[in-house]
């Protein structure tokens, strides 16, 4: 039975991946559990790795460096790819403010963070594994101990503790985001309600009755030209027949109009068009097809690789066919389509005509989904090298002793972000599907949270049931509660934001799914989540920012 010990003490690599899967299967397993229906899910993994740390398992340092890194660069890069087609966009309209409010809270958890840093004798790296697990944001600490280790890389011991930190908070961040969110919905929660569609779905259906006699006897060309809002119109009903319009359509008084809009647009559209009719066209079980015989309703996929980055107006598929584009559906969030609109493979294109019309178009854009199913690996691995080159520039900066980089947490997350809002602009596939952007995420995010959590382990119950790790305690509670309430205040009574946007903004912006559940138990009429995905991706790009310029400017 040597063997079978010597298999988990000696270090050898076999060993050393051996201990970091066990560690894995063990925390997803125990993250099944819940109390009171929360869950800590993979973040469990974390503290698998502590007990097992505890108990003295370890590996040979420079491989668990290696395979903690590559982790914590396989999930950062995976993670800026996938919120990268809507981080530029989340600043557009109404996203704009939220992502302000959310900019608030993360300004002022970092500066009470450093207050109580210069007010207390908690160091740096602490007080920044402390916030770091306070707002539930495990690439924040891995941002914050790559800074530490570039300003001393023989400060193993700090960034350990840093880790320890973090894992001290966490609970705390949860349950003081919940306790937040449960007293908001309490004296917030029957104020001011917002409208909003539980789904992710940023356009708005709905039928107009042209009134308007400053657009009678124009072609739709001609009244976008004037118009100070997007719209694309579906369906006339002109002389009590159904057709699907073109830029050279005539609109005449009376006519019905089947219309999409952005949501922040209906009101623009309704003093354009006229009347709205009441029916209720965003309804989730209208039978399009039933609409008129003739016409049919499909959505399409973009499937083929010579039309990535392609512009939809390029292909003049509505002139030749006969058929409206009404909606293109990419990852997940419905995009009102525009001639300058440039597609993407993965794209599901919502297609008005005839049936054999349809027919003809999807054979152009491919709609074959099993040519999506291999993921170009090519991509994926140029995008992690460009991060590295990216992060291991240094920058000067006037005052400072040595140079900032943005490191393997930095570089990786902005050229994922560039990747995914840009690359098929440069006809560059970065398509992934969602399954599989999320398996390479939670890849990398499990190895590198049973890597972190192994190397806190050794020391982190003696520093936790200590005078020390009580201070900490109190510091987490505060940090996940006071920042969060009095930035919902501001956003209440002076950013005017419902208790939807407010409590969703909120979570977002604290990186904490697991809130939204107690936002609106019932499940019905308004949905936090929405304004919960206008905010994450800027938030997240700016916490791990954060923590290194500060590590890098302050340690």
């Amino acid at each position: 039975m040597n063997w079978l010990i010597e298999i988990f003490t000696e270090h050898t690599f076999v060993q050393a991946i051996l201990i970091l899967c066990l560690i894995c299967a063990v925390g997803l397993a125990l993250g099944h559990i819940k109390i009171k229906g929360i869950s800590l899910g993979v973040t469990f993994i974390f503290f698998a790795g502590i007990i097992a740390g505890h108990f003295g398992l370890s590996v040979n340092q420079d491989m668990l460096n290696i395979i903690q890194n590559f982790g914590l660069i396989l999930f950062i890069y995976a993670l800026g790819v996938q919120v990268g087609p809507g981080f530029f966009s989340s600043f557009k309209q109404g996203g704009v403010k939220l992502n302000m409010v959310a900019l608030l809270l993360l300004v002022t958890g970092t500066v009470m963070a450093l207050i109580i840093h210069w007010t207390s004798n908690i160091s740096l790296g602490d007080m920044m594994g402390l916030l770091s697990g306070a707002v539930t944001n495990t690439p924040m600490l891995g941002a914050a101990q790559q800074a530490l280790l570039q300003t001393d890389p023989t400060d193993l011991e700090g960034a350990n503790n840093m880790a320890i930190a973090c894992a001290t908070a966490y609970p705390f961040g949860l349950i003081g985001m919940i306790l937040c969110v449960i007293f908001m919905r309490k004296f917030m929660g029957k104020k001011g309600r917002n409208q909003h569609d539980a789904s992710s779905d940023n356009t708005f259906v709905a039928e107009y009755q042209v009134s308007n006699p400053a657009i009678f006897g124009k072609t739709i060309m001609e009244i976008r030209k004037n118009a100070d809002c997007h719209f694309v119109i579906s369906r006339i009903w002109k002389n009590e027949k159904v057709i699907i319009p073109t830029s050279d359509t005539v609109i005449e008084k009376d006519e019905h109009l089947l219309v999409i809009s952005g949501k922040s647009d209906v009101e623009r559209v309704k003093t354009l068009f006229g009347h709205k009719e009441n029916i209720d066209w965003n309804k989730k079980d209208i039978d399009w097809n039933a609409i008129d015989s003739q016409l049919v309703s499909r959505k399409v996929l973009v499937t083929k690789p010579e039309l990535n980055g392609v512009k939809l107006g390029s292909l003049k598929l509505r002139n030749s066919y006969g058929i409206n584009i009404t909606r293109v559906n990419r990852a997940g969030i419905d995009l009102l389509p525009s001639r300058s609109l440039r597609l993407q493979l993965g794209d599901r294109l919502t297609i008005v005509g005839e049936s054999r019309s349809i027919e003809n178009v999807s054979t152009i854009l491919g709609n074959e989904a099993k040519e999506l199913s291999n993921p170009n690996l090519f991509a994926i691995f140029i995008g992690i090298v460009l991060g590295l080159i990216l992060g291991s520039i240094p920058f000067a900066f006037p005052g400072m002793s040595m140079p900032v980089k943005l490191g393997i947490a930095g570089g990786p997350i902005i050229i994922g972000l560039l990747m995914g809002a840009f690359g098929p602009r440069m006809h560059l596939s970065i398509y992934m599907s969602r399954s599989a952007n999320l398996m390479l995420r939670q890849l990398g995010l499990t190895i590198y949270l049973a890597g972190l959590g192994l190397s806190a382990g050794a020391g982190f119950f003696e520093t936790v049931f200590s005078s020390e790790g009580l201070k900490w305690v109190l510091v987490s509670f505060s940090l996940a509660t006071i920042p969060v309430l009095l930035t919902g205040f501001i956003a209440s009574k002076i950013f005017k934001l419902d208790y939807a946007d407010n409590v969703g903004m909120l979570c977002g912006s604290m990186a904490n799914p697991f809130a939204l559940d107690f936002a609106n138990p019932s499940g019905e009429g308004d949905d936090p989540a929405v304004a919960y995905a206008t905010v994450y991706p800027a938030s997240i790009f700016l916490r791990v920012i954060t923590a290194q310029i500060i590590m890098l400017l302050l340690a």
